[in-house]
């Protein structure tokens, strides 16, 4: 009996070590994902003030998500707080915020590829839903965002508990970059209508939570606890 106790708290022993030794090393790799250089190719974005063109972009910030991570005014806002130690907020991109130094290329960089101007990653953006874009599209929505008034707002928060950051740094939680192929070309034009064509190049926003094929599931990125998302492809 003495024996079986004995083994049992080695085991147990063990087990607390290889568990403290995976947390720590988790950590260690999140840190160093966090500060890893990310090289893409730079695109500067064409500014513009013509007014069909903003009107664009302003459909596209409005119907493609950019709301519900930046306020339907882009002064930033708070989307994730689940009270459990986990709170997402998105920063203010007004002139006023975050945005205030980005050269042409920074726009690129961070809404295509999930890339900070310091060549960082961004942890939490949807990159992969807007990496293809055309340049028309991405031209309209940055230079929408450049025109809307310079208003005080929140500050992007990344605040996620200890084991998401392990998770994240053995790799089993990705980042925005990770999930992007930095090499594709953007999409090219289609022309806007009821078509299949069309409706594919609409549909890329989807593919961050509903995945490449739409056929629902873990959402990557999200932490461990939140839901699949559903499946919308026909069944």
């Amino acid at each position: 009996m003495k024996r079986w106790i004995q083994w049992t708290a080695c085991s147990a022993l063990a087990l607390g070590v290889l568990v403290a030794a995976t947390a720590a090393t988790g950590l260690y790799l999140a840190e160093q994902k966090r500060n890893r250089y990310i090289d893409v190719k730079p695109r500067p974005v064409a500014y513009t003030t013509e007014a069909q063109t903003i009107e664009r972009g302003r459909y596209l910030f409005s119907s493609r998500g950019c709301t519900d991570c930046h306020g339907a005014a882009g002064t930033g806002r708070e989307f994730v707080n689940d009270g459990k130690g986990t709170r997402l907020a998105g920063p203010n991109i007004t002139a006023a915020g975050v945005v205030a130094r980005y050269q042409p290329e920074d726009w690129n960089s961070a809404i295509r590829h999930g890339v900070k101007p310091n060549g960082r990653p961004l942890l939490v953006m949807p990159s992969e839903d807007y990496n293809r874009l055309t340049n028309d599209d991405l031209n309209a929505l940055v230079s929408y965002i450049r025109q809307l008034p310079a208003k005080e707002g929140t500050p992007a928060a990344i605040e996620l508990p200890r084991p998401a950051w392990v998770l994240y740094g053995l790799g089993l939680i990705p980042d925005a970059a990770a999930r992007i192929d930095h090499q594709l070309a953007p999409s090219r034009p289609v022309p806007a209508g009821v078509t299949v064509a069309n409706g594919q190049y609409v549909a890329n926003m989807c593919i961050g939570c509903h995945g490449a094929n739409l056929a629902g599931g873990k959402i990557p990125g999200g932490p461990p606890d939140w839901p699949g998302a559903a499946g919308i492809r026909p069944r």
